[in-house]
C-alpha cells in the first residue's frame, strides 16, 4: 500500500512538473530534462509512469477533463453554462488546466494529437443539449451537435484572446457575454430568462463541485 500511495505521488508530482513546463515553454521547445529537474525525479522513475514527452502531454490533456465537474441540474443548459463557466474559473486559477489548454492551442505541437479535448468537450455539450431538447429547453430548429461545436468553439476563441490580452484576468466577463449572444439562437426564451450568466458562476460553481467530491471521498474513506 505504501509503495502505491508513493507511486501516485510520484507521478502526480511528475505530472505538474510537465505541465508547469509545456505552459511556460509550449510543447515543441519542452524537453524531458527540464521536466526532469522541475520534479525533482529521476529518468528511470519518469519512465515507468509515461512512455515519452507525447505521452506526458496527453496525460496533461486528459487530465484538464477530470479533476472536477459540474453537479447535475435540472436545466441541462444550465448544466452546460455551469460547465463552460467552471472551466474559464479554472483557467484563472489551475496550473494543470492551463497548461492542457496551452497545449490544445498549440499550432507548433508536431506529433501532438490535441483533437481530444475538442472532441470530449463538443461530446459533452452534444449530450447536454440532447438531454435539453428532449426536455424542451431548445428552439425547435436547434441541432445539438452543431450548437455544442459552436460553444466549444468560440470558447477557444475567447480565451485564447483573454489570455493574449490580460493572462485570462477578464475571461469570466468574456464567457459570460459569449453566452448572452450565442444560446439566444438556440434555447427557448423561457430557459433563457431562468440562466444564470453571471461573471461570478464559474467560482461558485467551482465551490460547490469541490464541496461535492470532498464528500464523495470522505463516504468512500468511511465505507
Amino acid at each position: 500500500m505504501a509503495e502505491q500511495v508513493r507511486a501516485i505521488r510520484t507521478r502526480r508530482t511528475i505530472l505538474s512538473a510537465a505541465a508547469k513546463i509545456f505552459e511556460e515553454h509550449g510543447y515543441q521547445a519542452a524537453t524531458i530534462s527540464q521536466i526532469l529537474k522541475e520534479a525533482r525525479t529521476t529518468k528511470g522513475a519518469l519512465y515507468f509512469h509515461f512512455m515519452s514527452k507525447e505521452d506526458l502531454a496527453q496525460a496533461v490533456l486528459a487530465e484538464q477533463d477530470h479533476r472536477i465537474m459540474v453537479p447535475p441540474r435540472i436545466s441541462k443548459v444550465q448544466e452546460i453554462v455551469d460547465a463552460v463557466m467552471l472551466h474559464a474559473h479554472r483557467l484563472q486559477t489551475d496550473p494543470m488546466v492551463r497548461a492542457g489548454v496551452r497545449l490544445t492551442m498549440d499550432q507548433m505541437a508536431q506529433g501532438l494529437d490535441r483533437s481530444g479535448p475538442f472532441l470530449r468537450w463538443a461530446e459533452v455539450g452534444r449530450r447536454l443539449l440532447q438531454e435539453a431538447q428532449v426536455r424542451g429547453e431548445l428552439l425547435p430548429h436547434a441541432v445539438p451537435a452543431e450548437t455544442a461545436d459552436v460553444i466549444v468553439g468560440s470558447f477557444a476563441g475567447i480565451q485564447s484572446m483573454s489570455q493574449a490580452v490580460c493572462e485570462y484576468r477578464d475571461l469570466p466577463g468574456r464567457v459570460s457575454a459569449m453566452m448572452r449572444h450565442v444560446l439566444p439562437s438556440a434555447v427557448a426564451p423561457s430557459i433563457l430568462a431562468s440562466l444564470d450568466l453571471s461573471e461570478s458562476r464559474g467560482a461558485r460553481v467551482y465551490a460547490e463541485a469541490l464541496e461535492a467530491a470532498e464528500a464523495g471521498e470522505a463516504a468512500v474513506t468511511a465505507g
